[in-house]
């Protein structure tokens, strides 16, 4: 070989390592900067179907459908408690509304509800809303904005039908018709420093009503998946790290991937870090 081709390899072995540094540095940056790319949302699917939610809106979905598992209602019941939510707040817990209406199911102290600081409360909303529904006779076989309006008595309460679909896919994604289907990201930057799964798991047998310590055992596959994706969904204030159940794992490392398969996930109860 000559000097003149040694000279040509040697610029193009340095060109090669180059790209290749330049690209490993890239690839980097962006492993880097990826939790960051995504901002910060949730997404409930059933099927084809995706809702969109915030945290908020998902931290509440979730209270809903666990307390709907507290009093062992059907799915039905859920599904008018969402098209209610939809309507009346967008499922937030809102601090006022027409007259003295708060929370997320707009309800009013002047009617009986309860205090305005009680109603602010999702799980007290929640159980109020589900209790005067029971109340409603043959609520399971009335069109969803029928047996909501029974319980609301609002101005127009054919309002409610227009969220009965979206209302269905929350149903099926935080009740456990379909595992795995509530998924939560967010940034580096919205994450806390320390998770406090003590506080977590107070939040959750609360809700339930349920006594006890440590890991929560699980009645049911789809009572699992509720308890499950509440943990998912109230990971960022308790500064979750990951949720094991059922052969899945969700980690807010890489939320967005939503759950992903992990076959020493445990069946019996939900394991929280």
């Amino acid at each position: 070989m000559s000097r003149t081709d040694g000279g040509r390899l040697r610029l193009v072995v340095v060109a090669l390592v180059t790209t290749l540094l330049i690209a490993g540095g890239g690839v980097a940056l962006y492993l880097h900067f990826r939790p960051y790319l995504h901002g910060t949302s949730c997404e409930a699917r059933a099927g084809t179907e995706v809702m969109p939610l915030d945290l908020d809106q998902a931290a509440n979905a979730s209270t809903i459908a666990t307390v709907a598992l507290r009093r062992k209602l059907p799915e039905r019941a859920t599904i008018i408690a969402y098209a209610t939510a939809l309507q009346e707040s967008h499922l937030r817990n809102l601090e006022s509304g027409d007259r003295d209406s708060v929370g997320l199911f707009q309800q009013r102290p002047s009617q009986g509800w309860g205090s305005a600081e009680q109603l602010k409360d999702p799980v007290y909303a929640t159980s109020r809303f589900f209790g005067a529904l029971v109340k409603v006779r043959d609520y399971t076989g009335l069109p969803v904005h029928q047996a909501a309006q029974k319980v609301q008595r609002s101005a127009d309460g054919s309002a409610y039908a227009q969220h009965e679909e979206d209302a269905k896919t929350l149903a099926e994604a935080f009740t456990g018709h379909t595992p795995a289907s509530v998924r939560c990201w967010y940034p580096p930057n919205k994450r806390k420093k320390r998770p406090d799964t003590r506080a977590a798991l107070a939040e959750l047998r609360a809700t339930l009503k349920r006594d006890g310590d440590g890991d929560l055992t699980v009645p049911s596959s789809r009572a699992g998946w509720t308890m499950a994706v509440w943990f998912v969904a109230h990971a960022q204030p308790y500064g979750l790290r990951e949720v094991r159940y059922a052969g899945r794992h969700w980690q807010v490392s890489d939320g967005h991937s939503g759950w992903t398969k992990d076959k020493k996930a445990p069946g019996d109860h939900i394991s929280i870090r």
